[in-house]
């Protein structure tokens, strides 16, 4: 079992990280959108790797409960951040061709 003391560091690392990151991200500029998003893409990839280890190390059920739905959180992430700059990447697009979507109507 987790002592409080241990907990209470982990919940404080968890709200450091995440103010870290907003304001990170709030600062970033327009044009530096898309490259970011790549970069973070890949770190969203390793987190999701370490989900799946976490869950093939989970040994009780609710350890694989939480390793299941980090697997699937992680997932979305990593293929939404993909759809978004997919989507960045065509509005910058010179080549004049309209997307398969806008191309079909």
């Amino acid at each position: 079992m987790i002592d409080t003391t241990t907990l209470w560091t982990a919940i404080y690392i968890v709200m450091l990280a995440a103010f870290t990151g907003y304001v990170v991200i709030s600062r970033v500029p327009v044009i530096l959108h898309t490259p970011l998003m790549s970069g973070s893409n890949f770190i969203h990839g390793i987190v999701l790797v370490g989900a799946m280890v976490a869950l093939g190390l989970a040994t009780t059920p609710l350890e694989q409960i939480i390793g299941f739905i980090a697997v699937v959180l992680g997932a979305a992430n990593v293929t939404g951040g993909y759809v978004v700059t997919e989507r960045i990447l065509q509005m910058f697009d010179r080549s004049g061709k309209k997307p398969e979507k806008e191309a079909r109507k």
